[in-house]
């Protein structure tokens, strides 16, 4: 309880730092980690959580944006005793709202893993490459459409929470609650350009751990066609993702960038081994980071 919501968490493990998977847009919230979550408790304790509106979590009035992700992930782990410090993995839009919790609770976060992270001026940049449909707001009206035709269940019928990869277990609790998650979806949708203006005043991680990892898959010529994409439009735009991947590693001096050539947009899912090897990568560095400063503190006199 955050104050009257309800934010549904599901953490397992032990050990320090806390890894917190900050899952994309989409209906999938916590579920989206379903293989790579238990490998990760292993080496330390680990936690997806489900954002307002989205799987087991409570819903909340009007658009969401990245400030407010980010008050109500700190008020979670807070509720539940965590005060860092974090290891922060953020999917997608997760990106931005990772960047932005750093922003306002930095003393909290030690690490960072960016998993084919949104970039805040990525609309612009991919636009300016071919014209393509890479505006989210043009999807607005077709989750609009979806949200308001929930209760008949036809959303979980069409969309019953499947994909390549993911396990049927999972699946299958995406597809349940994918009539009350789609409406959590578009809050966030809408609040879109707003959370890409937070995430854009955040410009530096300091020296923090920090490894982003970046789908480089060619586009499959489904995707092409739903783009309108040729498929050398569909390459170009693929190396300026790349690019704007690099400028986010570049943001900490301690910062590097993986591509990940036969993974698409959800590596946590095509990809799991590479997700849990960087977050682990993380964790030992910011392990060793804290050791010698405990040697210090018993020798101290």
């Amino acid at each position: 309880d955050i104050g009257g919501r309800r934010i549904h968490i599901d953490c397992r493990g032990t050990g320090s730092p806390t890894v917190i998977l900050e899952s994309g847009l989409g209906s999938g919230g916590s579920v989206d980690w379903a293989r790579v979550h238990d490998a990760l408790a292993r080496h330390t304790r680990t936690c997806a959580y489900d954002r307002a509106g989205i799987m087991w979590s409570d819903p909340k009035p009007g658009p969401q944006n990245a400030a407010a992700v980010a008050d109500d992930l700190h008020a979670t782990l807070a509720a539940v005793g965590i005060s860092g410090p974090l290891v922060l993995v953020g999917h997608s839009i997760g990106g931005p709202y990772t960047r932005v919790y750093t922003g306002r609770y930095g003393d909290q976060v030690a690490g960072l893993v960016m998993v084919d992270a949104s970039h805040p001026d990525q609309v612009a940049r991919l636009r300016q490459v071919v014209k393509a449909n890479v505006d989210p707001g043009k999807v607005v009206d077709i989750v609009r459409i979806a949200n308001a035709l929930s209760w008949t269940g036809l959303v979980r019928l069409m969309t019953n929470g499947q994909m390549p990869n993911l396990p049927t277990e999972a699946g299958a609790k995406i597809g349940a609650y994918t009539s009350h998650s789609i409406g959590g979806a578009l809050s966030e949708l809408q609040g879109f350009d707003r959370t890409m203006d937070q995430a854009r005043i955040v410009r530096s991680f300091g020296d923090r751990p920090l490894i982003v990892l970046t789908a480089m898959a060619p586009y499959t010529p489904a995707q092409l066609k739903s783009l309108e994409l040729s498929p050398q439009d569909g390459a170009r735009m693929k190396q300026v993702w790349k690019s704007l991947q690099a400028e986010m590693a570049a943001m900490s001096t301690h910062g590097s960038q993986q591509t990940v050539p036969d993974s698409g947009h959800y590596i946590q899912i095509d990809r799991p081994d590479i997700v849990i090897a960087a977050v682990d990568r993380v964790v030992d560095a910011v392990r060793a980071r804290q050791a010698p400063r405990s040697g210090r503190n018993i020798g101290e006199k």
